[in-house]
């Protein structure tokens, strides 16, 4: 029987190794695709100039997210992006470091606490935080509160990202995951500011976080 400790090391050196290999495959998949920004959409929006930001994106849109960064100005900003506590959090955390991305280790469902501390603790010191608020296990296409908390508590306002793809591949899993075909084209908006005040009522939240739902699947095609 093998140690349990030499197991965990295995594994994430697995995990490491599988997320160098995400990474190449991201950058050779994105040298494939056609990118076009919608009107003022980009990092460089007068309401942008200055981070922190919480960007805020649909889960199953997470392949092209670090292309898109290099794409719009995002480089030149310094971001994190939340993934979870698993072996395949370690893997998108390996891999989103071949972009000059941070990770912030947590989710909604595992380290909750420990995932908004963090976020916050990435905010106060400037970085731009991005966020999938159906992640990492769904329901597909609902935002949860986590968000709007730390938006609340950080005073950084959220930035929903729309990002379309005019012909796609669509997984079985539980988010529909949407990996573009190669050469097709990927249409990117950057919405505008959402700001959220401090002394939200229950209702008011509840609003608030209906408010981005809705925002963010005016910008999917397949609801």
């Amino acid at each position: 029987m093998i140690p349990s400790k030499n197991l965990d090391i295995q594994t994430s050196r697995i995990s490491q190794l599988s997320g160098h290999i995400l990474a190449l495959v991201m950058k050779l998949w994105s040298f494939t695709l056609r990118y076009e920004l919608n009107g003022e959409a980009g990092l460089n929006m007068p309401e942008l100039s200055a981070p922190p930001v919480l960007f805020v994106l649909w889960h199953n849109r997470i392949f092209t997210m670090p292309a898109v960064w290099h794409r719009t100005g995002g480089k030149s900003r310094k971001t994190a992006i939340l993934t979870s506590a698993s072996k395949d959090g370690t893997t998108l955390a390996v891999a989103m470091s071949h972009f000059g991305l941070g990770a912030i280790r947590g989710s909604s469902s595992r380290r909750a606490v420990s995932a908004l501390i963090g976020m916050k603790k990435f905010l106060k010191e400037g970085f731009d935080v991005c966020v999938t608020p159906d992640g990492p296990r769904g329901p597909r296409y609902q935002v949860q509160s986590g968000v709007i908390k730390i938006a609340q508590a950080s005073g950084a306002p959220m930035i929903p990202i729309h990002i379309r793809y005019s012909s796609a591949w669509r997984f079985r899993s539980w988010d529909r995951f949407v990996l573009p075909k190669p050469f097709s084209r990927v249409s990117i908006h950057f919405d505008q500011p959402i700001h959220v005040n401090r002394n939200l009522d229950e209702k008011q939240f509840e609003e608030l976080r209906v408010q981005l739902e809705n925002c963010l699947i005016q910008g999917v095609d397949d609801v």
